[in-house]
């Protein structure tokens, strides 16, 4: 007989919605298509609410697979509650899974619920939907009735019982990993062949490793590091982690007399940054995993760049480059620059924004994961 383990397939982290008179919602159906990287014979689906002030009930959940509709439940139930700052996961779901395959996950909410624990993320692989009323057993939703969203609510883990030699990377990060590269990191798994590596994402746009905020205004840029890694990053089935954050550390502050909620006394040390890195690697090896860094990409021409956030920048990468704390350094910094410029982004690479990278440059990100890594 064939062991078979857990293995996570699709995970998002859990962050704090934008506060918005519109944070509540009733009578909504909530879908999202999962891409089943490998054979499986049964799924658990983790909801959560970490962030959440209030319970959320959800009053039915079911996964489309195959043609057919197969209710989701809790302890036997629905509906099932979620207390707040809590997460619940499914009754094991038996269902024979194909490799390559795509599932619907939906979820309706009956009566007002807060919408506060979601996260923002896209890519070709990263796309959801929300009706008006119970659709969760409808296979094509009108769209006069639904729409297109890159906001993932409570939905924070989908794991297959798979064969043992199956397993997961987790990215870990900001808003440049809530993005598109782990999208087309998986795609590269599938286009090559690796059919035994699942990838998923855990970041929040905003999110610094040291600090966060608690004003309304800002809250949605996400939890810091000691709020964040401990919480996401244990992972059903995942023995990698890699990790690429700590711009948002080095560019938010600006000084009360521009934002009285970014003073120039949240600016950290790079020693300090360094530290906070440390706390993640020291985690993920108490975890068992191999763990793996992304340098800070260039930012040259950002809106608040200075010659001193760039040598902050540079002295953090270099320590990510030097240190044998890790198992690798990913040079996403090297791929993206411009040899001429390299402070700033090849032209290609840049959004625009000249903070985030274009599609080119996410894709030129997932091919710098070196192809061990994915076997």
């Amino acid at each position: 007989m064939n062991e078979k383990k857990w293995v996570s397939v699709w995970g998002n982290a859990v962050s704090v919605a934008e506060n918005r008179p519109e944070r509540y919602a009733k009578d909504i159906t909530i879908r999202y298509p999962i891409h089943i990287p490998f054979a499986g014979e049964a799924l658990r689906l983790t909801f959560d609410n970490y962030c959440g002030t209030e319970p959320v009930t959800l009053d039915k959940v079911t996964v489309f697979y195959g043609g057919h509709f197969y209710p989701v439940l809790f302890g036997g139930d629905r509906p099932a509650r979620i207390g707040a700052g809590e997460q619940i996961v499914s009754d094991p779901l038996s269902v024979d899974l194909t490799e390559g395959e795509v599932i619907q996950v939906s979820f309706y909410l009956k009566d007002f619920t807060q919408m506060r624990s979601v996260v923002f993320t896209c890519g070709p692989l990263s796309e959801g939907m929300y009706a008006n009323g119970d659709e969760t057993e409808r296979k094509h939703i009108s769209i006069d009735t639904s729409r297109s969203t890159h906001l993932f609510y409570f939905l924070s883990n989908v794991s297959v019982l798979t064969a043992k030699e199956n397993r997961t990377i987790v990215c870990y990060g900001d808003s440049i990993t809530a993005q598109d590269w782990p999208d087309y990191l998986a795609l590269r798994c599938f286009e090559k062949g690796h059919c035994n590596t699942a990838i998923i994402r855990r970041a929040t746009s905003g999110s610094r490793i040291l600090r966060e905020y608690h004003c309304l205004t800002y809250e949605s840029y996400g939890l810091k590091g000691s709020n964040r890694f401990h919480h996401e990053v244990p992972t059903d089935g995942a023995d990698t982690v890699i990790i690429q954050q700590g711009i948002n550390d080095i560019i938010h502050p600006v000084g009360e007399q521009v934002n009285v909620f970014r003073p120039m006394s949240d600016l950290p040390s790079v020693e300090e940054l360094i530290d906070g890195l440390k706390t993640y690697i020291a985690q993920a090896r108490g975890f068992g995993y191999k763990v793996y860094v992304g340098t800070l990409l260039p930012m040259g021409g950002w809106r608040t760049d200075a010659p001193f956030r760039q040598e902050m920048r540079h002295a953090y990468n270099d320590f990510i480059r030097t240190t044998d704390l890790i198992n690798g350094c990913i040079d996403f910094d090297a791929a993206l620059r411009d040899p001429e410029r390299p402070d700033w982004f090849l032209p290609k690479y840049d959004s625009g924004d000249h903070l985030h990278p274009s599609a080119d440059g996410y894709r030129r990100m997932a091919q710098e994961i070196p192809d061990e890594l994915l076997r």
